[in-house]
């Protein structure tokens, strides 16, 4: 067993931790907050601004579940997934969306880097800053993954630097992601959502009684049209009494960030990453209208994914449609994002990359 030299002040970093029997690590600084499950895909399961005490993720109706310790009633491989989500932020990746099937590889939702448990080490641990590597290889796909977070001194953004290697000897497609979900108390109709622009598609078919968009339409942010051909402004988010449950995504957007701001609680949350490579923005709209199992009317949450694919019809679909990313042997794709946080501001202008937000 390591055991650390323990600080009180400054940047802190352990992962000497152990929540529902899986190991855990724990970043922090004067502003921030961050607990990693690392047993449990390296989600990040809570995200926490300490001056307003807000944490901005999700946490759905039956929390973290060991998946060691968890037996499926079922060999679904939806719900396979789904009853060992505890909400919060998955890395998700090969395979974004519902199940498929690629190169013999049965691949289930949002397959399978997030189901299985990583390796992780602490490689910096001062009081200017903490970083902390976390990595996995895949079961069903030849892909090695790594991400490293880390939080400088009085700094509000989380840094993560990730890679993703082909370690097969063939072309192996995948679909990478960021499943980020955001619920209450943070999450309100007094929330605003700020993107630097770019298009709305609706998802092209009807998927759940409770879909209130118009599958398939086509607009310029921030408008949509409902199943009605009323107009809909996606950027103010809904309340739970709208009982809609609804997937968009945002797409040609010319930078690589979006914010959301809660103007009663005066706070907010932005991400900043590469649109290069994070084409899409998912937009999952889960807004007291997801009815029979899992979520049976309880939830209130929606996700603000920035993903290289789409849609949410796995990797087979965005093999489909081109928009799958393709890595020949032995190459390596690597990139960075922010989370930041943020208080003070009513609406975002922009999120640079440094991690400051510029008011509107």
């Amino acid at each position: 067993m390591l055991y650390q030299k323990e600080r009180n002040h400054g940047c802190r970093v352990s992962d000497a931790w152990s929540y529902q029997g899986l190991k855990t690590c724990i970043l922090e600084n004067e502003i921030i907050r961050v607990m990693v499950l690392v047993d449990k895909g390296a989600d990040i399961y809570q995200f926490v601004h300490k001056p307003t005490d807000t944490d901005f993720l999700w946490k759905s109706p039956w929390g973290v579940r060991n998946p060691s310790k968890f037996i499926p009633t079922s060999g679904d491989s939806t719900s396979t997934w789904i009853d060992v989500y505890e909400g919060g932020w998955q890395t998700v990746m090969p395979a974004g969306g519902f199940p498929s099937k690629v190169n013999g590889a049965d691949l289930g939702l949002h397959a399978e880097a997030n189901l299985l448990p990583w390796d992780n080490a602490i490689i910096k641990d001062t009081e200017k800053e903490v970083s902390a590597k976390f990595w996995v290889r895949t079961n069903r796909t030849p892909f090695y993954f790594e991400k490293t977070l880390s939080i400088k001194a009085n700094s509000p953004y989380l840094q993560i630097d990730e890679s993703i290697v082909n370690e097969g000897e063939e072309e192996a497609h995948c679909s990478w992601g960021e499943h980020i979900a955001l619920g209450p108390p943070f999450l309100s109709d007094a929330c605003i959502i700020d993107v630097p622009g770019g298009n709305i598609e609706n998802h092209h078919i009807k998927f759940d009684d409770n879909n209130t968009l118009m599958p398939g339409n086509k607009s310029a942010w921030p408008f949509t049209k409902d199943v009605n051909g009323n107009q809909i402004n996606l950027s103010k988010v809904r309340p739970k009494s709208a009982k809609a449950y609804d997937q968009s995504y945002i797409v040609d957007m010319p930078q690589g960030w979006y914010a959301i701001t809660n103007q009663k609680l005066n706070v907010g949350w932005a991400v900043s990453y590469s649109n290069e490579l994070f084409k899409y923005l998912w937009y999952w709209q889960s807004l007291g209208g997801g009815f029979g199992y899992p979520w049976y009317g309880r939830c209130y949450n929606i996700g603000l994914e920035p993903f290289t694919s789409y849609s949410n019809e796995g990797l087979a679909g965005a093999i489909k449609n081109g928009t799958a990313l393709k890595l020949k042997p032995n190459e390596k794709v690597t990139t960075s994002l922010k989370a930041i946080t943020y208080s003070g501001i009513n609406r975002v202008k922009n999120v640079n990359s440094d991690g400051t937000i510029e008011a509107v």
